[in-house]
């Protein structure tokens, strides 16, 4: 069975200039693309982002994949981050990207998230946040108590609230949005979009065809700029896409800048999110 998106594909990672390990993981094998950003110091962060990539490659190879085969590899994953324990420490990562999904004989992104690591879409020019950021700052900007200009320098800002392992039971969000040829699914840790602005992020995906080319820029980009986390991007281009009915997307813009030489961290004495949401 043929994929119903043909894509072309770049990554890159670095552990920036501020960290002594790189704690991010990607994958960057059809049907899926992932970054997730590890937390609990050293090589607790590390294994936890690790593990997740390794449980998702099992899936790659497949022509396309449904949301329950991204439910399932996300559960069998949570359990062995939960079971991880790396020099007593609490061992998590984010997660978020996005799978080739078939709906009706058409091509979808199927995308994933689960904390504050970034799945954008560039399309027509226009450069949009589909995933919805799990942290601290998003929910008091979402609630109208803090501003996107507050947010950039507020104490809370690496805090999140959704994570696999780390104490949190948070469930993903799942957005379904219709692939169009030419789409530029840009996939990154909080080390590139702590680093530059959706502005700059926008000209180095129009500037730079070539999507390994796009991803080595970006992450160069981000180390000038500081580099003060690690720093993961996977570019996926849609080269063909089978036809498909045009349906509402529902999508968001988030915002928040990484703290300067403090690593994305769970939130402690609040609630996390439990519910799982689907959009469509």
């Amino acid at each position: 069975m043929e994929s119903p998106i043909t894509v072309a594909v770049g990554a890159a990672t670095h552990a920036g200039l501020r960290r002594p390990v790189n704690e991010d993981s990607h994958l960057a094998s059809a049907p899926l693309f992932l970054v997730a950003d590890g937390m609990g110091g050293h090589d607790a962060g590390a294994a936890a982002s690790a593990i997740v990539v390794d449980e998702f490659s099992r899936l790659a190879g497949a022509p396309s994949l449904g949301i329950q085969d991204v439910r399932d590899a996300l559960d069998r994953a949570r359990r062995r981050v939960h079971a991880l324990v790396v020099g007593h420490r609490a061992a998590g990562t984010t997660l978020s990207g996005v799978a080739i999904s078939d709906v009706g004989g058409a091509g979808y992104w199927l995308t994933v998230n689960v904390g504050d690591s970034r799945t954008y879409r560039f399309s027509g020019g226009v450069l949009e946040q589909i995933s919805v950021d799990h942290s601290v700052v998003q929910e008091l900007i979402d609630a109208g108590e803090l501003d996107a200009v507050a947010a950039a320098s507020d104490r809370r800002r690496n805090e999140i609230t959704r994570a696999i392992g780390a104490g949190s039971d948070g469930e993903p969000d799942f957005w379904l949005v219709p692939a169009e040829p030419g789409d530029r699914m840009l996939i990154c840790s909080d080390g590139l979009s702590g680093e530059l602005d959706s502005e700059r992020l926008r000209r180095v995906l129009a500037e730079t065809p070539d999507p390994q080319e796009a991803a080595t820029r970006l992450v160069h980009e981000a180390m000038v700029r500081g580099g003060r986390d690690n720093i993961t991007v996977v570019i996926v281009d849609a080269v063909g896409v089978r036809g498909h009915d045009d349906v509402p997307v529902d999508t968001a813009q988030a915002g928040g800048r990484d703290e300067v030489d403090s690593d994305t961290r769970p939130t402690r004495g609040r609630a996390h999110s439990a519910g799982g949401t689907a959009h469509d």
